[in-house]
């Protein structure tokens, strides 16, 4: 179970941070700012549009992958293994009696 936790953690870490950057490199719908840096160029990997919906997906996917790890890192954090009661159904519960005081006999400290 520690395995798994631990790999959630890092997919939970990696998609966290492809978010963050996917986020950055985006331009908003009034970033002129944006042809600057070549995001305007129709002769890109891309095409003119292509590239704003590739980002756009990847990053709709990442942050379905972030969610879904968070949802699975909250249920395994919650998660309480029941004790085995056995055969019977219920599991017996060891009671000790107050240990006695010496050279005293047993009902001898009831008050009268």
């Amino acid at each position: 179970m520690l395995y798994l936790k631990t790999l959630i953690i890092v997919v939970q870490l990696l998609s966290a941070l492809s978010v963050i950057g996917l986020v950055l490199l985006q331009h908003g719908k009034g970033a002129d700012m944006g042809a600057a840096f070549g995001s305007g160029a129709s002769g890109s990997l891309f095409g003119a549009t292509g590239s704003a919906n590739f980002l756009s997906r990847t990053t709709a996917i990442l942050a379905a992958v972030f969610f879904v790890t968070t949802l699975a890192l909250t249920y395994i954090g919650s998660y309480k293994p029941q004790i085995s009661a056995g055969m019977l159904g219920s599991a017996p519960v060891a009671t000790s009696a107050p240990a006695a005081k010496a050279g005293s006999a047993p009902g001898s400290d009831v008050p009268k």
